[in-house]
């Protein structure tokens, strides 16, 4: 996997690792499946979560949803902004709008999520 590039999970989050350290969202498809988000919980720094582990949670108008950690790490930064103005998932769910950062765990299994191609195909059977 190349450094910086954007890699899915099945559960539609993207992440985005650089030097140990990865930052975390939604996809632009779990965005629109939502709809107008309406508030945002995010983890606290320090956490440390597996893979498939519940992270943060996201609610809008239709309904809540969990968002789950895509490898192995420990949250290190939040996006504070979100508290104050949730709407930035929606607006920009793959940049201003992403959840948290976090510091890589040894092993991290990047290599097993999906590329963006990979992504979109799997979309398109949903």
């Amino acid at each position: 996997m190349e450094s910086g590039e954007t890699r899915y999970s099945e559960s539609h989050e993207w992440i985005r690792a650089q030097n140990g350290a990865a930052t975390v969202g939604i996809t632009s498809y779990a965005a629109e499946q939502l709809g107008d988000v309406v508030f945002v919980e995010l983890p606290r720094v320090g956490k440390r979560f597996a893979k498939g582990g519940q992270v943060a949670v996201v609610e809008s108008v239709k309904a809540a949803s969990e968002i789950y950690a895509p490898v192995d790490g420990e949250v290190t930064e939040t996006n504070s902004a979100l508290s104050a103005a949730p709407a930035k998932v929606n607006a920009d769910p793959e940049g201003a709008g992403w959840f948290f950062r976090m510091k890589l765990m040894e092993g991290a299994q990047l290599g097993a999520l999906m590329t963006k191609d990979q992504y979109t195909e799997f979309v398109k059977g949903l």
